[in-house]
């Protein structure tokens, strides 16, 4: 294997595995495995969207999306490489934009396919050891399925167990995609799976493509810059926060030290039987502040 491996859970080089039409193969099988379905029902797969993502592309560059109809199911693929906030809210809305484009006018509502949405994720969203959280609609207390045509899972990379389980499937591509490290390859290959050494051949092949070499890094670049910009923006809206509350601070500190010493002056003034509207018009309290004052 090239000395630099190309890491599969690189959005581009992720795409570029399983949009190729001579690894039909390992889309089918990563699919069979990712939604619990044996590997022998999937007769047909139609990718929607196989183009790969512009190495520049401004918008939306830390996400992939790979669309497909999988027999008669919606099956739609996500890998997030960076931590976005309130991404269950984004899954599920993104889910229900999957469901319900599926509807043609004029369609009865049964005829709506099961959407299945698969969210590879490098970082952690639950609180909790399990790799893989998988929902559907069902009622709070009966746990009565309100329909199976909604199912979303979540795969989060971070926890997956660095031992290699042959008999493992599911977590042997995971492990594939979130590898990052030659040994990490070569483990998987020692299992002797023909798939699994199919994925990593494939992998070696494009690690060995210069070309798609400087493609990686670029992407790579591109992603670590965004990441960047996202941590300078962060810490500058902190520093501003802090600046301006400092400054509110030392304002109303100040504010507060002049009423003190207003009042300090103003029972002076009292004592010294000054009249009480010419000690309003000295210190700007008014007379009912003044007539307040505990002068004792």
């Amino acid at each position: 294997m090239a000395r630099n491996a190309v890491k599969a859970k690189l959005d581009i080089i992720f795409k570029k595995i399983f949009t190729d039409k001579n690894n039909e193969d390992l889309l089918t099988d990563f699919i069979a495995y990712m939604i619990d379905i044996p590997v022998k029902s999937i007769k047909e797969i139609v990718i929607q969207n196989t183009e790969i993502l512009p190495l520049y592309s401004e918008n939306k560059f830390s996400i992939l999306d790979l669309k497909m109809k999988v027999n008669d199911k919606i099956v739609n693929v996500e890998l997030q490489i960076k931590e976005e906030v309130d991404f269950r809210d984004r899954a599920l809305f993104y889910w229900s934009k999957l469901y319900s484009g599926e509807l043609k006018s004029g369609e009865d509502y049964g005829n709506i396919p099961e959407t299945i949405s698969i969210n590879i994720l490098n970082f952690n969203l639950f609180d909790c050891k399990e790799y893989q959280s998988s929902f559907t609609m069902m009622e709070k207390t009966r746990h009565e399925v309100l329909t199976e045509k909604c199912k979303i899972h979540f795969f989060e990379l971070k926890k997956i167990n660095k031992k290699v389980n042959k008999k493992d499937r599911k977590s042997l591509w995971l492990q594939f995609i979130n590898a990052e490290e030659e040994e990490e390859f070569q483990m998987l290959e020692k299992t002797e799976i023909p798939i699994m050494k199919k994925a990593i051949m494939v992998i070696k092949e494009m690690s060995a493509d210069e070309k798609l070499q400087e493609m990686a890094r670029m992407r790579e670049k591109t992603l670590h810059d965004e990441a960047s910009a996202i941590v300078f923006a962060k810490r500058k809206g902190l520093e501003e926060g802090m600046q301006k509350g400092l400054e509110e601070g030392m304002q109303k500190g100040m504010q507060h030290g002049m009423a003190e010493e207003k009042i300090k002056i103003c029972k002076q003034m009292l004592k010294h039987g000054l009249p009480i509207n010419d000690i309003s018009k000295i210190t700007g309290l008014s007379l009912e502040e003044i007539n307040k004052l505990d002068t004792k």
